[in-house]
């Protein structure tokens, strides 16, 4: 039998699973592996880690203990059970001061962002169609329009333009065929924050060009401005244009349970709504039910955005101590800073995936490393550690060991 007949064009068709390229992280799951048996020890400090170090607030974790016992839970949720809908109504409202929203027709429960990204394409991506993808960020929607025959035009974010796209530049190209335009603020890796006028200046480009635009909001309860969390459907006209997706993941440490929300104009909710009707049967009613009793209580996100705050902060003055210009991000977890040039015995690294591998491998530090747009390292507050104290102790080593490498930039 020709097995690798059988694969689809969209996975590499007859050369899946033959290719000898290595995606970044599962080389940095390598030399993970290799610095921990050539330094067995030596503790990995590991600043890579894109998931919260906590576990979710107590109020859900009770909730969910109480709700797995109910009959009541253990059938199919298929798009959502109403509590939840309701409940995600009042988080849009006490964070983001979105008050119209129908919880029956413009709210929809999804398991995770990541399988919303996948679905939306199916919603709008024709053949031939295109998705505006700003980069670096997560490809998953543009994974997923590939897959339909589209194409994705990427959107790159630089710093000079405070990682914003530069929609101007878009406006000189031909953007006839977009239908789509994903965008995530709070940005990951960037760490940067969508102001209001951001928003009302991409409702209009969307207007104008008549696509819409899907925001990421995965991180939105983690911002550090003077602003505060914001949502694209607090602006005018949003509704028209703009679907948004939140996460339960970042904001409430339930990274595993797999619950979030998309909520928008209700034409692109119902559609939404209509493919994954069949693609899952819905998220556990229990987690569901869970979520209800902490997704709207402001003072559970706040106590998990001041621990990362007071993290950050800390991490911020090691990294300049060092020689990395990181400020302070306008939200998420991450610090996002360029990447250093090489060492002062000699080592040259031409790429951030270069002085990622070697922080690794000579130090025992591991970052992730974005190379499509400059050179950067995305640091992240989620280490472990056994607490605050512990903090101290993970950064001072942290210290030691960047002042060891002696980093030129």
């Amino acid at each position: 039998m020709d097995t690798q007949a059988l694969f689809a064009e969209r996975i590499g068709g007859r050369n899946f699973g033959l290719g000898t390229e290595i995606y970044k992280f599962e080389k940095i799951k390598r030399a993970k592996r290799a610095a921990l048996q050539a330094h067995p020890g030596r503790e990995m400090l590991d600043f890579g880690v894109g998931e919260p170090d906590q576990i979710a607030p107590a109020p859900i974790r009770r909730a969910l203990k109480g709700a797995v016992d109910d009959p009541a839970n253990r059938g199919y949720a298929d798009n959502g059970i109403a509590c939840f809908k309701e409940a995600a109504a009042r988080y849009m409202s006490d964070f983001f001061g979105v008050t119209d929203l129908d919880p029956a027709t413009e709210i929809n429960h999804t398991i995770g962002s990541k399988s919303a990204l996948a679905m939306l394409p199916l919603c709008f991506v024709n053949p031939g169609d295109e998705v505006l993808l700003t980069v670096p960020g997560y490809p998953v929607l543009g994974t997923h329009a590939k897959y339909l025959g589209g194409s994705v035009v990427k959107v790159p974010l630089e710093r000079r333009k405070h990682f914003l796209p530069d929609l101007a530049a878009l406006e000189k190209r031909d953007l006839s065929r977009v239908k789509l335009f994903y965008v995530n603020y709070p940005n990951n890796p960037t760490g940067a924050a969508a102001s209001p006028a951001f928003f009302d200046e991409l409702i209009d480009f969307a207007r104008r060009h008549e696509l819409l635009i899907v925001q990421d909001a995965a991180y939105a309860t983690l911002t550090y401005g003077r602003q505060g969390p914001l949502s694209i459907l607090s602006r005018p006209g949003a509704k028209e244009v703009a679907i948004e997706l939140h996460s339960m993941s970042k904001a409430y440490n339930m990274t595993g349970w797999r619950l979030g929300f998309a909520t928008g104009g209700a034409p692109f909710v119902k559609a939404l709504a209509e493919v994954k009707d069949n693609m899952d049967s819905g998220q556990f009613k229990a987690i569901q039910v869970a979520a209800c009793a902490g997704i709207a209580d402001r003072r559970l996100a706040d106590r998990i955005c001041a621990h990362y705050r007071r993290r950050l902060r800390a991490l911020v003055k090691v990294l300049r101590g060092a020689g990395f210009k990181a400020t302070m991000p306008g939200g998420t977890f991450y610090l996002y800073v360029e990447a250093p040039k090489g060492t002062r015995d000699g080592h040259i690294f031409a790429t951030a995936e270069e002085a990622s591998q070697y922080l690794i491998t000579e130090q025992s530090i591991s970052t992730v490393p974005w190379d499509d747009v400059g050179h950067f390292l995305r640091f992240s507050a989620t280490f472990e550690s056994a607490g605050p104290q512990d903090d101290a102790r993970a950064l001072a080593l942290l210290a030691e060991r960047l002042a060891a490498a002696g980093l030129v930039f």
